[in-house]
């Protein structure tokens, strides 16, 4: 570990427990609570972690967690410390894992947390699942070729993690096209700069397609922290496993409701849930009567997946008459069933009796991909024509849901015109787009009952909003509580745009309080390309000759030399020439440190919007870098990127 964490904890036990970002945050925490009332006790920690949403907020309440605090510890009036403080905290966060673990809470917590887990504890079933998973998508790869099939039973994985490159070919197998190849660095032997780059790009990567990775740097990637780089391997491969659980990948889910109404309430629906209802759809043509609510305590004793699979592939059932002695013995004769329908992958008979959530969520995922048993009837598919098909709509609300995503853990989203609407979340990003803002003493906390207090959420939001100047016309609280799509989109894309102009404000500019504009970023722009050499230049963010994607080489280009590599580029004339360049411009920002959640469409098509984004991301990375420094072209620091940028005399924002 790093002096910083020396610093901070003199106890190596401590210290090999936490990254540095997580010893960062709780230090923050800690001195928060103990700024109340200067020094903190044991009576006092279990409320005020409470207010601090420390630990396990959705899982432990004041009581329960006031009882562990004293079963731990029970002298009350001790004073704590900080090394006390993590130790509470490890002991706190086993009994909530433990609690996940089980299935009796929630059983897609992992998707919203496997890399936040301080438990420094992998599952060796889990790890040798995946590693099957990678050598079976990955075999053909022509780079990793020397490395694979990798040995489940070693610890292999995590050392051919840590050049970075399979995190991003695995990332290219969940969501196609989401690297350009072209990016990666792949030379037989990469030096730390090169390596660095791979793991930013991967990390970038991983948020724009829903993962989340807040407590996950590249430092870790390259110590080969175990349970770090297995929780984003994990995620990535369940983006990939449900990505065929929405209506425009299979209409045939339309099946599973009565009417139009229904359907656009399946499409809020995450793909774990549509997942269940699925299962619980094809169960119901069973004799058995339970309804699953969970992949782990609910599918223990195998019985649900013994009917699943009967209904599915009737003529590969078990030929014996003889019911099954045990649950082992009934989740063994499953596996034999899956084997027989070829889709025998990610688990085995103990993980199913002991309810491992992960797993047994990858096998009813890989049996839907296998044979989902949906028909196509005429009547249900034509519900689809009735809705409304809104391509941009819907980039728009996967862009915002991602960017809300990478912020906290404890804010996921699967939808946001659904998961916005009682306006919690809404005023958590608020808050952290402009800290101490919200008024949460007049907020009502998730569970609502009230409709009214979601009304109450959503008027302070909309409130908020006016008091960050943004547009607002005609904009109401209960807008959002109803879920009107175009005004919700409207307000994230400012609240968005207001975030990108504080930081930058925030950068360069405190003390003279100057506020970016929009102009402000065209003009950086602009003269940033021009003293490169290049008369390419961008008239306003609608500017169409942008769709060629060369404007953006350009501009990466003069903020970091030896980030394009030049021969790769095509002219940007034909509609393929330009999504390749706007591939290589995306994954190319993204290997330099942009946090962007564009697609290539954006930049052909010239969203204006996105745009606009992906400009001032690039200029926040530009503005971030030491101006001290002014390495030649290929020299070690130049792969920061942190080349001069005198930007007094190329830019009006100074």
């Amino acid at each position: 570990m790093l002096g910083f964490v020396g610093i901070l904890v003199s106890d190596p036990w401590l210290q090999n427990q936490f990254t540095q970002v997580e010893l960062r945050s709780l230090k923050s925490h800690f001195t928060s609570m103990r700024r109340e009332s200067g020094k903190l006790i044991v009576s006092d920690l279990a409320s005020r972690m409470g207010k601090s949403k420390v630990v396990g907020d959705q899982n432990l309440g004041n009581e329960e967690r006031a009882s562990l605090i004293q079963s731990f510890h029970p002298n009350l009036n001790d004073e704590v410390d900080f090394e006390f403080y993590l130790r509470i905290y490890l002991n706190l966060q086993a009994h909530v894992n433990a609690i996940i673990g089980s299935g009796v809470k929630n059983s897609s917590a992992f998707l919203k947390a496997a890399t936040t887990t301080l438990l420094h504890t992998i599952s060796d079933s889990e790890k040798s699942s995946y590693v099957a998973h990678i050598n079976n998508y990955l075999s053909g790869d022509e780079f990793l070729n020397k490395y694979l099939p990798i040995n489940p039973s070693s610890n292999d994985l995590f050392e051919v993690a840590k050049d970075g490159v399979l995190l991003c070919k695995l990332i290219n197998v969940a969501v196609p096209g989401t690297i350009d190849e072209r990016a990666i660095n792949t030379k037989s032997m990469l030096n730390p700069w090169e390596r660095n780059e791979n793991h930013t790009l991967c990390l970038n990567s991983a948020k724009a397609i829903g993962c989340t990775v807040v407590n996950i740097g590249t430092q870790d990637i390259i110590e080969g922290r175990r349970h770090l780089v297995l929780g984003v391997i994990s995620q990535i491969i369940k983006i990939q496993l449900l990505a065929d659980l929405n209506l425009k990948k299979t209409p045939q889910l339309v099946e599973l409701v009565d009417d139009s109404k229904d359907v656009e309430e399946l499409m809020s629906l995450s793909p774990e849930k549509i997942l269940l209802r699925w299962m619980n759809f094809q169960l119901k043509k069973t004799e058995y009567k339970k309804t699953v609510t969970n992949f782990s305590s609910d599918v223990k004793d195998a019985e649900a997946y013994t009917n699943l699979l009967n209904v599915l592939a009737p003529e590969h059932k078990n030929p014996s008459k003889l019911p099954a002695k045990s649950p082992f013995q009934r989740a063994n004769h499953v596996l034999e069933h899956a084997d027989r329908m070829g889709c025998r992958r990610y688990l085995t008979a103990k993980d199913i009796v002991e309810g491992s959530p992960n797993l047994n969520l990858a096998f009813v995922a890989h049996i839907f991909q296998h044979r989902n048993g949906l028909s196509t009837k005429t009547k249900q598919i034509s519900f689809l024509e009735t809705l409304e098909d809104d391509t941009q709509i819907s980039r728009e609300e996967k862009a915002f849901r991602f960017w809300i995503n990478s912020f906290d853990s404890s804010m996921y989203i699967n939808n946001v015109f659904e998961d916005l609407r009682d306006g919690w979340i809404l005023l958590q990003t608020i808050d952290k787009v402009s800290p101490g803002i919200v008024n949460w003493k007049i907020a009502s906390k998730p569970p609502i009952k009230l409709p009214f207090k979601k009304v109450e959420n959503c008027n302070q939001v909309v409130k908020l909003g006016k008091q960050l100047k943004f547009s607002l016309v005609n904009i109401a609280g209960n807008d959002i509580v109803q879920g009107n799509k175009k005004l919700i989109l409207a307000y994230l894309w400012q609240l968005m745009r207001y975030n990108i102009l504080q930081l930058l404000k925030n950068l360069r500019f405190q003390s003279n309080g100057k506020e970016i504009t929009d102009v402000d970023i065209l003009e950086w722009a602009n003269a940033k390309v021009r003293n490169n050499g290049s008369q390419t230049r961008m008239y306003s963010f609608r500017d169409k000759s942008l769709s060629s994607g060369i404007f953006f080489l350009e501009l990466l280009s003069s903020v970091q030399p030896r980030a394009v590599n030049w021969s790769l580029v095509t002219n940007g004339v034909t509609d393929e020439e330009k999504k390749m360049n706007a591939t290589y411009v995306i994954s190319i920002a993204r290997k330099m440190g942009c946090s962007i959640f564009l697609l290539p469409e954006d930049i052909t098509e010239v969203n204006q919007k996105m745009i606009l984004t992906l400009t001032a991301s690039i200029m926040h990375w530009t503005l971030k870098q030491p101006l001290h420094l002014n390495k030649p072209t290929g020299s070690p620091d130049s792969h920061n990127g942190s080349l001069h940028d005198d930007s007094t005399s190329d830019s009006s924002l100074d």
